[in-house]
């Protein structure tokens, strides 16, 4: 295998995700991994896109252990490759908050790692990034379904556009 016939795999493993064929994208997801990591090395940007990449997969199928899996090493791998701040590692974050707060009903983890992303976001990107926004709002979603009035109050206060956007969330 070499990089371009991986490159073509990712694509097309991309493509049957978007089309929501997950069982393919899973199968071509996995074999295209095994190459990236042999070929490129299992820290290389473009393997922890795979990982990633998978881990998405993995909980659209409702598999949140094994997307959590994923998950983690993706970010163990951004962390280490770019820092715990980049944005690609904060949208690592944002995937495993995503699988606690609507796969696994955890919001108290899922707010920690959402306080986490959003405090990257902030410094990294400022408060009116639409990264950053989104983040906000995923923490207001994560507040409301665990009946926390106060904090959901608070990050509407810091992010008034929640309400503009989505006025049901109270």
């Amino acid at each position: 295998e070499n990089v371009e016939t991986l490159m073509a795999s990712h694509y097309w493993a991309e493509e049957l995700r978007l089309n929501k064929e997950y069982e393919g994208a899973k199968k071509v997801y996995e074999k295209c991994l095994v190459g990236r990591e042999k070929v490129l090395g299992v820290d290389h940007k473009d393997t922890l896109m795979t990982v990633n990449n998978l881990g998405i997969v993995y909980k659209k199928l409702k598999d949140y252990e094994k997307a959590l899996e994923y998950y983690e090493r993706a970010l163990k791998g951004k962390e280490k490759m770019l820092g715990k701040t980049h944005p690609s590692t904060l949208m690592t974050v944002m995937n495993i908050a995503i699988v606690y707060k609507n796969g696994l009903k955890d919001y108290g983890k899922a707010e920690e790692l959402y306080q986490r992303a959003l405090e990257g976001y902030e410094a990294q990107l400022g408060k009116d990034h639409e990264s950053t926004k989104g983040c906000a709002f995923n923490l207001a979603i994560c507040f409301a379904r665990a009946g926390e009035k106060l904090k959901l109050r608070k990050i509407i206060d810091e992010y008034p556009h929640i309400m503009i956007e989505q006025p049901a969330i109270k």
